[in-house]
C-alpha cells in the first residue's frame, strides 16, 4: 500500500480558477487539473491507495466553506485535512469543529496565511488542534512562490515543537523546502512526523537526505508528492529507486507510519 501524505483538490467548479492561480508564481505545470477524480486518476496510474487532501484558509472567510467541502469529500481513499485561519474568530470552536465531523487534521500555510511559526498569537490554535487530537500539518522552510521568506524556518518550528510537546505535528518537505542542512542539524530526531513531498527533485545533495532519513526516527517518515506541483507517479518511482534505504524503512515511509498517525486499520 502506498499513502499520500501531501496532496491537493479543489472544488470542480473552482479547479480550474485556483490551479491557474497556483501556478502563476511557481511556474510548475499541474500533474492533473485540481479536481478530486483527476486526483484519484492519478492515484490509480501511480499505485496509490489513499491521499490525504490539503487544504489552506487564505481568508478567514473560507474556512466555513473548507470545512463543508472536506466532509463532502471524504472517502476511503481520500483524506481531507482542514483548514483555519489565524484571524478566524473563535479559532476554538472552529477547531471543535473540524474535529467533531470526523476530520483527522488542520493544514496551515505561513506564507499564504502571513504568521511566523513561532507567533504568540498562534499559541492558543497549536493548545486547541493538541486537545482535540488532531494531526497539525505544517509548511515549513522556504515556498518556491517566497524564495526568500523565513517565517517557517527551522528554528522557529523547533521551538513550537518543544513548547507543545502533545501537539502531532508533521513538518511538510522533509522538515524544510530547500532548508535541509538546517533540518539536518536542528530538526531531525525530534519527536516530529516529516513528509517527504517536492524533496527528491529538488535536493542538490541526495546524501543530506539520506542522512536525515538515518538521524530521524524511522517511525515518524511519511511518504508525500505535493501533487499536482508533482507527478505522483514519478515521485513513487523516485523513492522507489533509492537503493541507500532498507525495504522496511520504506514499507514505513510508503504507508505504515502514516497508516498508525491516522489510525487507519
Amino acid at each position: 500500500m502506498i499513502i499520500d501524505f501531501h496532496t491537493h483538490a479543489f472544488p470542480d467548479k473552482l479547479a480550474a480558477r485556483a490551479i491557474a492561480k497556483l501556478t502563476y508564481p511557481s511556474k510548475i505545470k499541474p500533474s492533473f487539473d485540481g479536481t478530486v477524480s483527476g486526483l484519484l486518476k492519478s492515484m490509480d496510474a501511480a499505485g496509490i491507495e489513499k491521499s490525504v487532501v490539503l487544504n489552506i484558509a487564505t481568508k478567514p472567510s473560507q474556512t466555513d466553506n473548507i470545512i463543508k467541502w472536506c466532509t463532502e469529500i471524504k472517502s476511503e481513499r481520500i483524506i481531507p485535512f482542514a483548514s483555519i485561519h489565524p484571524e478566524n474568530k473563535k479559532p476554538g470552536d472552529l477547531i471543535k469543529k473540524i474535529s467533531s465531523e470526523g476530520l483527522p487534521g488542520i493544514k496551515l500555510h505561513p506564507m499564504y496565511q502571513n504568521f511566523y511559526l513561532d507567533d504568540e498569537e498562534m499559541f492558543f490554535i497549536y493548545e486547541a488542534i493538541a486537545k482535540n487530537n488532531l494531526i497539525l500539518l505544517l509548511h515549513t522552510g522556504f515556498d518556491i512562490a517566497y524564495p526568500a521568506d523565513r517565517k517557517a524556518d527551522i528554528k522557529r518550528l523547533r521551538k513550537v515543537i518543544l513548547k507543545f510537546p502533545k501537539l502531532k505535528i508533521v513538518a511538510a518537505h522533509t522538515g524544510g523546502w530547500r532548508m535541509w542542512d538546517e533540518v539536518l542539524r536542528f530538526l531531525a530526531g525530534l519527536d516530529i512526523w516529516i513528509e517527504t513531498s517536492m524533496t527528491l527533485k529538488y535536493i542538490e545533495d541526495k546524501k543530506i537526505f539520506l542522512e536525515i532519513l538515518k538521524k530521524h526516527p524511522s517511525d515518524k517518515i511519511m511518504f508525500g508528492t505535493d501533487t499536482p506541483w508533482s507527478s505522483q507517479l514519478e515521485e513513487v518511482k523516485l523513492m522507489q529507486g533509492l537503493r541507500d534505504i532498507s525495504e522496511d524503512l520504506k514499507e514505513k515511509i510508503f504507508s505504515g507510519n502514516a497508516k498508525k498517525l491516522l489510525d487507519l486499520q
